[in-house]
């Protein structure tokens, strides 16, 4: 009976033990879902967790600067300040139609429309034609200098400043084929480089590559003063003005000259020029000043030195 009376009892506390444990968790469940509800209700304004400190970066130490392997391009040429050229002839034909003509009605149509009023243009500047010619290229002003001779004991005079239509590339040589370059230097016409027939109205060639460019191994071909306004290395001047130079030039080369002499400077060879190339650390500034020498002979008397080519140099014969 004992026995009996200690196993109800044992009982009765593991049941009391398990209504307790059962009513604390209910209270919990309804307290969580009384919060839940009155969140729904009105709901407390979210506060923003603290920003993410980014860790910290790897210590990095500044680039070293290196010098170019190679001296940088001069500047583009400026543009040509001389207004553009407006001559007192006749227009020449559209190029469709002066393509269709050969060579010897080429000139023939051009001496029709030129000659008499260029006679006229000649002769009240106190040349006529058949003069001796000179011609002097400056780059970076876009300038093309006609000179004449009317007497061969008197110095050459300035007969006309043309503006260049079109020049390729930076100043400073033709160095290679396909560069792009205009070259600069001491060149000639001689009659067999005249060419009525060319794909740009009227033409002659230069004569690039000369001595001193064979000889620094100067590479490149058909170097040309000629008509329209383009340029992949020669000085285009457009259609009617290289009507007027052709002429003159080939009158000079019939009855004065065996060679026109051509001379190509960067710019305009004075000293403050150079002493801003040589500020710039230019490239060519060695070259230009080689070519001062022959600039600086014309200017002294007004006659074209003659040049010729020793152990690769530029030198002004006597």
């Amino acid at each position: 009976m004992r026995r009996i009376v200690i196993i109800v009892l044992v009982l009765a506390i593991m049941a009391g033990v398990v209504v307790f444990l059962f009513r604390r968790t209910g209270v919990q469940k309804l307290r969580g879902a009384a919060q839940n509800m009155l969140v729904k209700i009105n709901p407390s304004p979210a506060v923003p967790s603290p920003p993410a400190i980014p860790p910290p970066e790897p210590h990095l130490e500044a680039p070293q600067k290196t010098m170019p392997m190679t001296p940088p391009e001069p500047a583009a040429p400026a543009t040509s300040q001389l207004p553009v050229n407006v001559l007192p002839y006749a227009v020449p034909p559209p190029p469709e139609e002066w393509a269709k003509l050969g060579a010897s009605q080429r000139l023939a149509d051009a001496r029709g429309r030129l000659q008499p009023q260029l006679d006229t243009e000649l002769s009240t500047r106190g040349f006529q034609l058949g003069d001796a010619a000179f011609i002097r290229i400056f780059k970076e002003s876009g300038e093309f200098e006609l000179w004449l001779q009317s007497d061969a004991s008197k110095p050459y005079r300035l007969y006309c400043n043309y503006r260049i239509a079109l020049f390729s590339g930076v100043l400073g040589p033709k160095t290679k084929e396909g560069d792009m370059q205009a070259p600069e230097g001491f060149y000639s016409v001689a009659r067999s480089q005249l060419n009525p027939a060319s794909s740009y109205h009227l033409a002659f060639n230069i004569g690039y590559p000369n001595e001193f460019d064979r000889f620094h191994q100067r590479t490149g071909s058909l170097i040309m003063v000629h008509g329209s306004n383009v340029s992949v290395g020669c000085f285009a001047m457009t259609d009617p003005v290289i009507e007027e130079i052709y002429l003159i030039v080939e009158a000079a080369l019939n009855r004065s000259q065996d060679r026109v002499p051509v001379h190509v400077f960067p710019f305009r060879m004075t000293g403050e020029r150079l002493a801003a190339a040589r500020l710039s650390d230019a490239p060519w500034l060695g070259f230009w000043e080689h070519l001062k020498e022959g600039h600086n002979a014309f200017e002294t008397d007004k006659l074209p030195p003659r040049m010729s080519v020793r152990e690769g140099s530029y030198v002004i014969m006597p």
